[in-house]
């Protein structure tokens, strides 16, 4: 049989007129430390701690209290540093797929650009090495290609330009206005006029709302640099459906295009309505503030 020790030797506290029995939890206090003790039971000399016990063991207050408020908040303090050592410690996820990694891309544009200019001008030749330049790449090098576009465009290599940015839109990557811009671009440099013009009304036919003021004035200026003042006219008629605002370049190059084709009430027209009204040149060392021309020959108060 158990039997439950009250008065023992092994723990004489437990004497004390302060004990009591209670179903609760037991605490005392030893050297200015709080401890949770049960009712120990021996058989056999050999002492073990059930996990439930009645005896009781009251203390006062005003030495007790505040042990166990100061260790109960140094219990929240600890829980609350590991949720934060747990929020810090977060594992960071990786997509492969979804990623744009830029590293090392400017090697890899000198790469291509190496590549392409020992190549002969034929599509196959071309487009078969720049699939293998992309062979071992888990994503399409969108990166490194937009600066081998950017660096032959300062080079002037025209040529490779269109052949580059053709593969780039044959394999649906790069279709974005600065690619189109550079492309149209190589084509007015490349005496291209027609692979302009049919590129020009895909992007009108896929990007009508969205097509940018500077495509409009790259059309405009290829065709004032190949003498066709009826396309201008047309593609300035683009704008005004779409209410594009033209700049002033773009202003010139149109009213231009209706003198040559005399019709010049529409060539001030256009002028006094998307001109400028002031405009700032140097006179002896100074910046002045002048009329434009349009607006000096409808002022009714000039002398």
């Amino acid at each position: 049989m158990l039997q439950t020790l009250q008065n023992s030797i092994i723990f004489p506290f437990l004497s004390s007129p302060k004990c009591h029995t209670r179903a609760q939890p037991h605490f005392f206090l030893k050297n200015s430390f709080c401890f949770s003790i049960t009712t120990l039971s021996i058989s056999h000399n050999v002492i073990t701690f059930p996990k439930r016990s009645d005896a009781y063991c009251a203390f006062d207050s005003s030495l007790g209290h505040s042990n166990i408020s100061r260790s109960n908040s140094l219990s929240e303090k600890e829980k609350q540093g590991k949720k934060q050592q747990k929020k810090r410690v977060a594992k960071k996820e990786h997509h492969l797929w979804k990623s744009r990694d830029s590293a090392q891309s400017g090697q890899k544009a000198l790469n291509l650009i190496r590549i392409v200019s020992q190549l002969p001008n034929e599509k196959e030749a071309v487009y078969g090495a720049l699939d293998k330049w992309t062979a071992w790449e888990t994503e399409f090098p969108v990166i490194a290609a937009a600066k081998a576009l950017k660096i032959l465009r300062k080079r002037r290599q025209w040529l490779r330009v269109i052949q580059v940015a053709k593969w780039m839109l044959s394999k649906g990557q790069g279709a974005t206005m600065g690619t189109y811009d550079t492309l149209l671009l190589a084509f007015d440099m490349d005496h291209r006029v027609d692979e302009a013009e049919s590129l020009w009304n895909m992007i009108v036919h896929a990007h009508t709302r969205s097509v940018s003021k500077r495509l409009f004035s790259r059309m405009i200026t290829l065709y004032d640099h190949h003498h066709l003042p009826e396309k201008i006219i047309e593609i300035f008629a683009d704008m005004e459906e779409l209410q594009v605002k033209p700049d002033e370049d773009t202003v010139r190059r149109v009213a231009n295009a209706f003198r040559k084709l005399g019709q010049e009430e529409k060539c001030k027209l256009v002028r006094k309505r998307y001109g400028l009204k002031w405009k700032y040149i140097h006179f002896n060392g100074e910046r002045v503030k002048v009329r434009t021309e349009a607006w000096e020959e409808e002022d009714p108060f000039r002398s």
